[in-house]
């Protein structure tokens, strides 16, 4: 069978229209993504105490009824420091454990306890899962896959090892396999030294 160059610019003009019309089953653009993710994250912050950047001397409020603090000037990461730990603060390279907890923001309904949300993550089983990174790396993929968000409350000194934060993050700063999906998350965070 002879395969000419019509039936393989046909073939691929079929592939290509099929992969258009899948992209666009939703009928959102990439741009009505991020609005929508906008949205819900406001949503969720409407109902919070926000201060739109960190104090000048930064020192934090800390517990529940504490701020979130607009960690970046396009809110794309929102800090509540939830308790203080005393493990000292990571240098760069530093192995840091951290345990957490997420949920997904764009299903959040106005005046739902956090507790009620639909929660994923590895706090509730510390025997396994156990997840780190190297502070201050954003290049080898053991850091870098769990996005920038996550290692930027240890940037603060008073936030140290043993601490727990909540933190809100927009996905362009959240995992790095999830970027595309366009949805925000909702963090509970506890930050740890290794046992060695």
């Amino acid at each position: 069978m002879k395969i000419s160059l019509k039936h393989i610019l046909i073939t691929f003009g079929v592939i290509a229209g099929a992969a258009m019309m899948q992209s666009c089953e939703d009928g959102k653009s990439y741009a009505e993504m991020l609005n929508d993710e906008n949205k819900a994250v406001n949503l969720f912050l409407v109902e919070q105490k926000v201060i739109g950047s960190v104090p000048a001397d930064s020192i934090l409020e800390v517990g529940e009824n504490a701020p979130y603090y607009q960690l970046d000037e396009d809110g794309n990461i929102y800090m509540k420091v939830m308790s203080v730990g005393t493990q000292g603060n990571p240098e760069d390279g530093d192995k840091v454990i951290f345990r957490f907890m997420r949920t997904n923001l764009m299903y959040y309904i106005p005046g739902t306890n956090i507790n009620n949300l639909e929660w994923e993550g590895n706090a509730d089983n510390p025997v396994s899962n156990t997840t780190s990174f190297r502070y201050g790396d954003y290049t080898t993929p053991s850091s870098s896959q769990w996005g920038s968000a996550l290692q930027l409350p240890l940037s603060f000194k008073q936030v140290q090892l043993g601490s727990r934060v909540m933190l809100v993050v927009k996905s362009q700063y959240g995992w790095s396999d999830e970027i595309t999906y366009v949805q925000p998350y909702l963090y509970n965070i506890s930050y740890y030294k290794p046992q060695i």
